[in-house]
C-alpha cells in the first residue's frame, strides 16, 4: 500500500471497541450463568480467535457485527473442546483462556500461528502449574500430526486441568494477561488467590469480574479473588480502545492544520500512558465529557496540530502504554530534541520484536533511532522521506507507519496493509474519512 503526506485531517470518528475488553467479555459471559450482551464489540481477527475457542467449548455464541451475544453455561459448564483451540495470533486468547482451561476436569489443546509459536508462555505456565494444573509444549514442526514433547514453553501446548489450589504469586513482570490467568485460575481453586506485580498492569479484568459477580479485592499492586462465585450474564458496553485512538491522536497531533475528535475512548488509569505521554511532549490534547460507561472512564478526544519536544518514557508508566510504543515512536521521530524509552523489554515478544522493527523502519526513513535491550532512543527532528516499510505481519507496526508515511515527504510502502485487521479492520477507510 502506498501512502503520500498530501492531506491534513478534520473531522471526528469513533474507534472500533477495546480489545481487552472485548476479549474478556466472551470469556467472562461464558463462564456466567444466563445471557451476555455485549454492544459495540471490536470484530478484529484476535477477538474472533476467542469467540471460536469458547465455541469449540461448547458455549453458544451469537454475533452480528459489534453485537454479540453469549449463552454463558456458568463456572463449570464447559465441555471438552471438540478439536485443537486456535487462537491465531492472539496473545491475551492464548494466556487468558490458559487460566480458565486450567480449572476444567479435561485436557485442552492450544495451537496459533507462527507468531504465537514464538511468544513465551512459561509466564502462565509457572503459577498455573503451582496452583495444580499441568502444561506441556509440543514440537512445532511435528504438530499435529505427531505429538513430541519440547521445553519451549511456547504453542502448541497442553494443559490438563486439575484440583487447583490458591497461591499468592509474585509476577516477574507487569502483565495483566499473566495476571488475568492466575485470577481466572483462582475461580476454580481452593482458597484466595493473589497476584502481586512490580507495576500495576491493565485493571480490566477486576473491572468486569467484579461486574460479574466475583469477588476481587485489589490493594497497591496486588489483586486477590476467592473462588466459587456466582457469576450472572450482563449487558456491557466496550469502550473505544485507547490503543486504536493513539493512530488518530498522533495523526492530529503531526499532520499541520489538523484537528480531530476522537469520540468514546476508554481512559481507564492503567491504559492511558499515551494521553500522558502526548502531554509531556507539548500536544494540544484535550478530553471532554468525561463520564463511566460499564465501570469503565471514557471520554472524547480533541487533538490539534502541534510542535512536539523529546520526552522520557519508563518506570511504572511502561504498563500504561506498552502497546502504543510504536506510534510515540514515531512521534518522537517528528519531535525536536531525544524522545528515550526505557523498562520496555516486552517489546522483544510481542507480535514481532518491535524494538528491531520500530528501530529498523524508522532509520529506513531518515531517523536516528538507537536500540537498547530495554527500549529505544530517538534523536528527533531530522528530516524523513518515504520509504519501504517492512510490517512484519504486526498490525500495529503497520499503523504507525501509515502515520509515520502520512507526515514525510516521499512515498512509503507498506509491505502488508491486512495486518491491521487484527485490532483495526477500518483503520484505512477511516483515515480517509478524516482527509482534506
Amino acid at each position: 500500500m502506498q501512502i503520500t503526506d498530501k492531506y491534513s485531517f478534520h473531522g471526528e470518528l469513533s474507534v472500533p471497541g477495546d480489545k481487552s475488553i472485548s476479549h474478556r467479555s466472551i470469556m467472562f459471559g461464558s463462564i456466567s450463568d444466563g445471557l451476555t450482551m455485549v454492544s459495540n464489540f471490536l470484530p478484529g481477527a484476535d477477538c474472533l480467535s476467542t469467540i471460536s475457542c469458547f465455541r469449540k467449548l461448547g458455549i453458544a455464541i451469537e454475533s452480528q457485527g459489534t453485537n454479540v451475544m453469549i449463552h454463558g453455561k456458568g463456572l463449570h459448564g464447559l465441555s471438552a473442546p471438540s478439536g485443537i483451540l486456535d487462537a491465531g495470533n492472539s496473545g491475551t486468547t492464548t494466556r487468558l483462556i490458559s487460566g480458565i482451561l486450567a480449572g476444567q476436569p479435561f485436557e485442552s489443546i492450544l495451537d496459533g500461528d507462527s507468531s504465537i509459536r514464538r511468544r513465551p508462555m512459561a509466564r502462565v505456565f509457572t503459577p498455573l502449574t503451582q496452583m495444580g494444573a499441568a502444561f506441556q509444549s509440543w514440537e512445532a514442526d511435528a504438530f499435529p500430526d505427531t505429538l513430541i514433547a519440547s521445553a519451549s514453553g511456547c504453542a502448541p501446548f497442553s494443559i490438563r486441568g486439575g484440583h487447583l489450589h490458591g497461591i499468592s504469586y509474585q509476577s516477574p513482570v507487569a502483565s495483566a494477561q499473566v495476571k488475568s490467568a492466575v485470577l481466572l485460575a483462582g475461580l476454580y481453586a481452593e482458597g484466595e488467590t493473589s497476584v502481586t506485580e512490580p507495576a500495576l498492569s491493565r485493571n480490566h479484568t477486576e473491572l468486569m469480574l467484579t461486574g460479574f459477580g466475583a469477588q476481587i479485592f485489589s490493594e497497591g499492586t496486588t489483586a486477590s479473588i476467592k473462588p466459587e462465585p456466582e457469576l450472572h450474564g450482563q449487558k456491557i458496553h466496550v469502550p473505544g480502545d485507547i490503543s486504536s485512538a493513539a493512530y488518530f491522536i498522533a495523526l492530529g497531533l503531526l499532520t499541520p492544520n489538523s484537528e480531530i475528535l476522537i469520540r468514546n475512548v476508554g481512559i481507564n488509569p492503567t491504559r492511558n500512558g499515551m494521553i500522558t505521554a502526548a502531554l509531556a511532549m507539548g500536544g494540544d490534547l484535550t478530553l471532554l465529557d468525561e463520564r463511566t460507561v460499564s465501570g469503565e472512564p471514557v471520554a472524547d478526544i480533541l487533538v490539534r496540530s502541534s510542535s512536539l519536544h523529546g520526552t522520557d518514557i519508563g518506570g511504572e508508566m511502561i504498563p500504561t502504554l506498552i502497546d502504543e510504543i510504536p506510534i510515540i515512536a514515531v512521534m518522537a521521530a517528528f519531535a525536536e530534541g531525544v524522545t528515550a524509552i526505557r523498562d520496555a523489554q516486552e517489546l522483544k515478544v510481542k507480535e514481532s520484536d518491535r524494538i528491531a522493527a520500530i528501530t529498523e523502519n524508522l532509520n529506513a526513513m531518515g531517523a536516528s533511532v538507537t536500540p537498547a535491550e530495554d527500549g529505544l532512543s530517538i534523536e528527533g527532528g531530522r528530516p524523513l522521506h518515504g520509504t519501504s516499510i517492512k510490517t512484519h505481519q504486526d498490525h500495529r507496526i503497520a499503523m504507525a507507519f501509515a502515520i509515520a508515511g502520512l507526515n514525510a515527504p516521499g512515498e512509503t510502502l507498506l509491505d502488508d496493509r491486512e495486518c491491521v485487521a487484527i485490532s483495526y479492520p477500518s483503520f484505512f477507510e477511516d483515515i480517509l474519512s478524516l482527509a482534506d
